[in-house]
C-alpha cells in the first residue's frame, strides 16, 4: 500500500508541478525506494538516485555523441550492466541500464536538452518514496521476533510432554521419528527467528516512530533498553538452539532405545516421565507452577545408582536420558529468566 501511495503521488507531482514529458521516471524511482524498513529505504534510495543519475548521464552522452541506433542502444545497456556490478550501488545498480532504456527509448531527440529535468524527476521520486515510508507507520518488528521465540518454546514443551505420555506407557519407532522431525522443523523456525531479530534491529535505524512522544531522557533509556534487548535476543536464540539440539539428541536416544530388548526399570520410567512432563510445562509456560526439576534429576540418578538394583548395562541408556534432559532444564531456566528481554516496550 505504501508503495502504491508513493508511486502514485510521485506521478501526480511529476505531471502537475514539473509538467514532465517523461512522468514515469519519478513514480518508477519512488517504487524502487519504498522498502521494508526506513533504513533500507534511505540506503537503497541513495543507491537508486546515484544509479538512475548515472543512467541518465550515460544515455545523454551516448545519444548526443553517437546518436540513437541499434548498436548504441545495445552499448548503453552493456555499459549500464557493467556499472551495475559496482559494489557500492550493486543492490540498485540495474537502474543504470533500465534508466538508459527509458531515456533512449522514449524519443531521445526531444529529451536531449532536458538532462537536469530528468535528474530532478528521479530525485523527486526518491524523495516521495522516503517521505511515505517515514510518515506512514514506519515498521518496528520487535514483537515478531518475540513471538517466534515463544512459539519454539511451546513446541519444545509439547514434544517433551508427548514424550512423557508415551514413555509412561510405551512408544514405537514411528513416534520417536515424529519427535525427531519436529525438532528439525523447530530449527527452521529458529532460523526465521534470527532473520526477524536482524530485521527488528534494522527497523529501528532512522525510524522516527514514537520518538516525537519522548523526552531526551526517555529516548536515551529506550536506546539502552534496545541495546540490551539485542544482546539478550542473541543469547536467548543461542540458548534455544542448544535446547533444540539436546531435544533432538533425546529423541534420537529414545528412537534407538525402541529397538532395544528388555524391560525398563519401573522406578526410572515413572520418575523420569514425571520430570519430563514438568520440564515441558516449564519451557512452554515460564509462569507455570512446577517443582524445580534439576534437583529431581540429580536425586533420581543418586537413588538408582545407590541401591545397586539397576543392571549395569542399563546405565549408558538411562544416563544419556538424564544428561540430555538436564541440559534442556538448564536451557529452560536461562530462557525463562530472560523473559523480560523478549517483551519490548515498543509495538
Amino acid at each position: 500500500m505504501k508503495t502504491v501511495i508513493a508511486a502514485t503521488a510521485a506521478w501526480w507531482l511529476s505531471i502537475t508541478i514539473l509538467d514532465s514529458a517523461m512522468p514515469f521516471l519519478a513514480p518508477w524511482t519512488a517504487l524502487l525506494t519504498v522498502h521494508a524498513t526506513v533504513y533500507r529505504s534511505l540506503s537503497r534510495g541513495a543507491q537508486s538516485t546515484v544509479a538512475s543519475a548515472i543512467g541518465v548521464g550515460l544515455s545523454f552522452l551516448i545519444g548526443s555523441f553517437l546518436g540513437v541506433s541499434l548498436w548504441t542502444f545495445a552499448l548503453a545497456l552493456f555499459v549500464g550492466l557493467i556499472g551495475a556490478r559496482v559494489t557500492w550501488i550493486r543492490d540498485e545498480g540495474i537502474a543504470i541500464a533500465t534508466t538508459a532504456i527509458f531515456v533512449l527509448g522514449s524519443g531521445f531527440d526531444s529529451q536531449q536538452p532536458l538532462l537536469v529535468e530528468r535528474i530532478v524527476e528521479i530525485a523527486l521520486g526518491v524523495a516521495v518514496g522516503l517521505a511515505v515510508n517515514l510518515i506512514i507507520i514506519p515498521p518496528i518488528r520487535d514483537r515478531q521476533a518475540s513471538r517466534y521465540v515463544d512459539s519454539i518454546n511451546r513446541r519444545m514443551g509439547d514434544v517433551l510432554m508427548s514424550m512423557s505420555d508415551e514413555f509412561s506407557d510405551s512408544w514405537d519407532t514411528d513416534r520417536a521419528e515424529d519427535w525427531f522431525r519436529e525438532t528439525e522443523s523447530m530449527t527452521d523456525e529458529l532460523n526465521t527467528a534470527w532473520q526477524s531479530v536482524r530485521f527488528a534491529r534494522e527497523s529501528r535505524k532512522a525510524n522516527p516512530r514514537g520518538d516525537l512522544r519522548k523526552t531526551l531522557k526517555n529516548q536515551r533509556a529506550n536506546r539502552e533498553h534496545h541495546e540490551a534487548g539485542e544482546e539478550d535476543y542473541s543469547n536467548i536464540l543461542s540458548r534455544v538452539d542448544e535446547g533444540i539440539s539436546h531435544l533432538r539428541n533425546l529423541a534420537r536416544t529414545l528412537r534407538d532405545a525402541s529397538y532395544a530388548e528388555g524391560e525398563w526399570d519401573t522406578r526410572f520410567r515413572r520418575k523420569w516421565a514425571e520430570i519430563v512432563k514438568d520440564t515441558g510445562r516449564s519451557i512452554s509456560d515460564p509462569d507455570a507452577d512446577v517443582e524445580p526439576v534439576y534437583d529431581r534429576l540429580d536425586s533420581l540418578a543418586k537413588n538408582l545408582s545407590g541401591d545397586g538394583k539397576l543392571p549395569e548395562t542399563s546405565w549408558p541408556l538411562y544416563g544419556a536420558l538424564i544428561t540430555s534432559l538436564r541440559h534442556i532444564v538448564v536451557v529452560v531456566d536461562d530462557v525463562a529468566s530472560a523473559r523480560e528481554a523478549r517483551e519490548p516496550n515498543d509495538a
